[in-house]
């Protein structure tokens, strides 16, 4: 439950802000007209998210075997992939945001065209919700817990009730702190889904097994107790992993921090670089 609120509340709230961005520009420019293609747009996103996300799971549930373990681990392995890239992606993208939402809303206005302002809310949320029913597909996957549904109906509603005071009152959250917290979160939460993945593909025979079980410390936290569950379902833990699980979880990390390490001297190279 607690991966599933986390990750709903992180894309809840990224689809909230493009939301409030694009209703905000419109009461700007005094366009009310616009609300509703606006509001349509979110709605056929999130209709369409959901029916993904249904899609996901019915495929998951109705395969057996070493197929269900196959198709489990690909979902995990591509919820990482996205997981990894959008952090990263947002973390440069962040401050472009608003600048691009507007300027896709005034060409929609100027070429007088209300199904492209509904294409502009449908395209900006759906990505966020695409992300979600991936997320919450693998988070499940990986927990085989009922928590999934609860939680993100939870994050859900907080990401919600967070954008609209946002957007209807004087309140005011640090969005800079608020995703930095979470990407930090969800990359631990992204490092023990990558390693499930290898369990799960190891299972199917894909990966081999050179030694099936490197420790464990069940006896002093099991996996399938209250807090060993809320752990492996944030960040991965597993009591008795195997040797490729732990070298999966730690060469995530390495690649990650490179990556991180990458960044920080490109983004400091192009601050040097001369006008």
């Amino acid at each position: 439950m607690a991966a599933a609120t986390l990750i709903s509340l992180r894309e809840g709230l990224e689809a909230a802000l493009i939301v409030g961005i694009l209703l905000g520009y419109l009461r700007k420019i005094n366009y009310p007209a616009g609300r509703g293609p606006v509001w349509a747009g979110v709605l056929a996103a999130t209709i369409l998210s959901i029916g993904v996300a249904v899609v996901i799971q019915t495929v998951g549930l109705k395969l057996e075997g070493s197929a269900e373990q196959l198709f489990e681990g690909t979902t995990m392995f591509l919820a990482v992939g996205v997981l990894t890239w959008m952090i990263f992606w947002m973390r440069y993208q962040a401050r472009l945001m608003r600048t691009t939402l507007e300027q896709d809303v005034q060409a929609a206005i100027a070429a007088g065209r209300n199904r492209g302002l509904a294409a502009v809310s449908f395209v900006a949320v759906f990505r966020e919700g695409i992300e979600t029913a991936l997320f919450l597909s693998a988070a499940a996957f990986a927990s085989q817990g009922p928590g999934t549904l609860p939680g993100a109906v939870l994050g859900l509603g907080l990401a919600a009730l967070i954008g609209y005071l946002i957007y209807a009152t004087t309140a005011r959250l640090n969005v800079r702190i608020f995703f930095n917290v979470t990407s930090a979160l969800l990359l631990l939460f992204a490092a023990g889904l990558f390693a499930h993945g290898v369990h799960e593909f190891q299972e199917a025979g894909v990966f081999p097994t050179l030694n099936a079980q490197l420790w464990n410390t069940n006896q002093i936290l099991d996996e399938s107790s209250t807090i060993g569950e809320f752990l492996k379902a944030l960040i991965g833990y597993n009591g008795n992993p195997s040797f490729e699980e732990v070298a999966a979880y730690l060469l995530y990390w390495v690649a990650t921090l490179l990556g991180v390490r990458l960044w920080v001297q490109a983004k400091f190279a192009t601050r040097l670089k001369p006008a």
